[in-house]
């Protein structure tokens, strides 16, 4: 019997991580924000603003390639409700990622809200999905990958539009070829 045929659609996923702790969170926001763009996400609005975190993301960006954005918000609550789309909230407390995945697949824009340590229960009633990996705790950064992987699928490919330099995967080492370059590191 032949495999199901793997639809083709991908919805445009955009992630809200909120309680951002400008000058103590940097660290885990920038892996947060790197892990979304690597794994197919479109943007991250952050809340609230960090425009040295946004400008080191956009060097990310220049450097490796692709369409992904930071977004400062003030406010997270109205990024929420004027969202056009589904909005999923991640929490250890939340359905099991794999009973929801099948109706997440279906939509065509996603919301994914990740917060910080102390996370607002109007977030848990606001949300049209309260998502966990694990009910267990676990790191943000975790979650988000493993959520990336199962709704958008393995990562496409290593190549992003507009890249000044890219990485050529080997077994051993290290290669990086800049654009216009033909040799390889």
């Amino acid at each position: 019997m032949p495999a199901p045929a793997r639809s083709r659609h991908r919805p445009d996923v955009a992630v809200l991580r909120i309680g951002h702790r400008p000058g103590r969170d940097p660290r885990l926001t920038t892996h947060l924000a790197l892990a979304a763009r690597a794994l197919g996400a479109s943007r991250l609005f952050l809340h609230p603003p960090d425009p040295e975190l946004a400008e080191r993301i956009s060097a990310v960006v220049r450097r490796w390639g692709g369409a992904f954005e930071v977004v400062g918000v003030s406010q997270w609550k109205p990024v929420l409700e004027n969202y056009r789309g589904g909005v999923i909230h991640l929490t250890m407390y939340g359905e099991p990622v794999a009973r929801t995945i099948p109706r997440l697949k279906n939509g065509r824009r996603l919301l994914v809200v990740v917060g910080g340590a102390k996370v607002p229960p109007t977030l848990f009633g606001l949300a049209d999905h309260n998502i966990a990996v694990g009910a267990q705790p676990h790191s943000e950064v975790a979650a988000l990958a493993v959520l990336l992987d199962r709704l958008l699928g393995p990562t496409p490919n290593t190549r992003f539009r507009g890249a000044a330099q890219r990485i050529v995967p080997t077994r051993r080492g290290k290669r990086v070829v800049r654009a216009g370059e033909r040799r390889q590191r």
